[in-house]
């Protein structure tokens, strides 16, 4: 089955709200090996103008992933995940994601394109305060791999 090009601009529901913290903060540091002291010591986030600890760049994958997922899994999408591989990941911020933030994130289809044998399938992925204020939209690729 061909992925279903007609899913170009789909939104599909947001994500149940998702509590930041600062132990899950701080465990994402730790797991991809950054000392930032503002990751983990609110002191020192304050002192670098935060009102909490921050999350590291690329947390919000954590956030992200569940709402694309639930895009890509969908079963009129005609994506075969067994020939996935992850082509591309970038995050454009409004500010900072802190401690305390309570978010939910929101997956549209934006792109997909042949390159090849391969389709490549972009997702844009909103993440906002449960308040509606938008705080990072995270932009994925994915690369079906053709036979």
């Amino acid at each position: 089955m061909a992925v279903n090009r007609d899913y170009v601009g789909r939104t599909f529901p947001a994500s149940p709200p998702y509590e930041v913290s600062r132990v899950k903060i701080a465990e994402f540091a730790a797991a991809i090996g950054d000392p930032n002291p503002v990751y983990v010591d609110k002191d020192a986030a304050q002192a670098a103008g935060h009102a909490d600890v921050i999350a590291p760049p690329t947390f919000p994958i954590v956030i992200s992933m569940a709402a694309s997922g639930s895009a890509v899994a969908d079963p009129g999408l005609g994506l075969n995940y067994a020939m996935v591989v992850h082509g591309e990941q970038y995050f454009e911020y409004e500010r900072p994601i802190m401690a305390g933030d309570v978010v939910t994130a929101q997956s549209t289809i934006t792109d997909i394109r042949d390159a090849g044998r391969n389709v490549m399938l972009t997702t844009s992925t909103q993440i906002r305060t449960t308040s509606g204020e938008l705080v990072c939209t995270a932009v994925s690729t994915l690369v079906e791999r053709g036979s």
